[in-house]
């Protein structure tokens, strides 16, 4: 069925009985081509890259739960491509242009809001590294301008540029970066791979990966066992437990990464806004509640829910960077399972186990990278090697020294 405001006008009419559900909720077969491990955001579009690019439809998504009620609901909803290594940002780039055509693409309104993304800077240092970052940008042709804090002030005056503590000297803006609807994302994903033909399989959860002579062929599930040609793991912040299934050890830690609604109010905050000095982050929803967060929890866990002094630290950041945010009331809080990579960029590769792809290892920015992980990620299943835009996200750069260390804090995943 095609979504369209002629068919809303018509269902609207009818009494909207000729709503069909989304997608198909089938049993699983006895073999797929391809299975993908994880119905999240990455794992669906994966599924639907490989049958719309590759021609592969004999494909399966396995999701322990229900469909986006992992990581991908549990995210703050930013998409920006403002990166300072060329490995990161060109990628990140292709995803946001992935982005901008998605809701015609899937036929799914995702709400994509390009409203911008300020990166505030507080002193000189923070002004050079910005300016850096965003003249590595504009060379590869990604848009990106340097504000002084007069215009700042102008686009957001709530924002306390003159704080005694952390006066706001400029920001990097990208225009084109904004908020996208997170689960829209996973229902307009799983809609568009559905009808493509991709068995999207929930409740279904992996208990084992068969490798038979150095080769996958197939999963043990808490359905049954399911024979496969290849596979690919998805699954954000529980990697290293599904690896370990096929023998790997990926070099990831798990931690928990909190996120916060307010309460609604009307229009605050136009734009995406971000705090260096607090390592706070900010923006608006379509309700209303302002949705923001910070850092990680310090310690490794797979829980999905945080703890007090992150929450403390995160409010403290916030009234610091908008005094007025103190008279508002907390609706709701929640922790997302963060795949933390040792050098800060991803692993979007083939391993060791013929057959077994991965893409992991995103931090803080596996949401903005949905569709362009699922696009390299179906690449690199379909043939079997990277593509250009991954190539260096490889897992063995780990081996033979090629980092990708972005933010410069070296292997500590808990600092990236």
């Amino acid at each position: 069925m095609q979504y369209s405001g002629f068919a809303l006008l018509k269902e609207a009419l009818r009494g909207n009985r000729g709503w069909k559900p989304a997608w198909r909720d089938p049993a699983p077969k006895p073999y797929y081509d391809v299975i993908i491990i994880g119905g999240g955001g990455h794992g669906l579009a994966t599924a639907y890259y490989l049958a719309k690019e590759h021609g592969i439809n004999n494909v399966a998504v396995l999701e322990k739960g229900p469909i986006g009620l992992g990581n991908t609901g549990r995210n703050t909803t930013i998409v920006r491509s403002n990166y300072l290594l060329p490995q990161n940002h060109k990628f990140f780039e292709w995803s946001l242009k992935l982005w901008e055509g998605l809701e015609q693409d899937i036929n799914f309104n995702a709400m994509v809001s390009q409203r911008g993304v300020l990166n505030l800077f507080h002193n000189d240092g923070g002004r050079n590294a910005a300016a850096r970052r965003g003249n590595a940008m504009r060379l590869s042709g990604i848009d990106a301008e340097l504000l002084d804090r007069e215009q700042v002030r102008a686009m957001c005056p709530l924002v306390d540029v003159d704080n005694g503590r952390f006066p706001v000297m400029g920001a990097l803006l990208q225009r084109r970066g904004g908020t996208v609807r997170h689960d829209a994302v996973a229902w307009g994903y799983a809609r568009a791979a559905d009808a493509r033909g991709i068995d999207i399989i929930q409740h279904c959860e992996v208990t084992g990966i068969d490798v038979v002579d150095g080769r996958v062929c197939g999963v043990q599930t808490s359905r049954g066992p399911i024979r496969a040609g290849k596979i690919g793991l998805a699954v954000a912040g529980n990697t290293s437990r599904l690896a370990q299934m096929a023998g790997i050890d990926v070099p990831i830690e798990s931690h928990v990464l909190q996120a916060f609604v307010s309460e609604s109010v009307k229009p605050l905050v136009d734009q995406v806004i971000t705090f260096g000095a607090g390592h706070f982050y900010i923006s608006q929803s379509d309700k209303g509640g302002l949705v923001f967060g910070g850092g990680l929890d310090g310690w490794n866990s797979y829980a999905q829910r945080g703890n007090l002094p992150v929450m403390d630290h995160v409010w403290a950041a916030g009234v610091a960077l908008m005094p007025c945010l103190s008279r508002l009331r907390g609706l709701r809080q929640w922790g997302g399972v963060m795949d933390m990579s040792f050098d800060g960029s991803p692993i979007i590769s083939t391993t060791p186990v013929g057959g077994l792809y991965l893409t992991a290892g995103w931090c803080y920015g596996g949401f903005k990278a949905t569709p362009g992980s699922g696009w390299c990620h179906a690449w690199t299943i379909a043939n079997d090697a990277p593509h250009q835009l991954n190539e260096a996200h490889r897992l063995d750069r780990f081996r033979t020294g090629h980092l990708l260390d972005e933010r410069g804090n070296g292997p500590y995943p808990w600092m990236q």
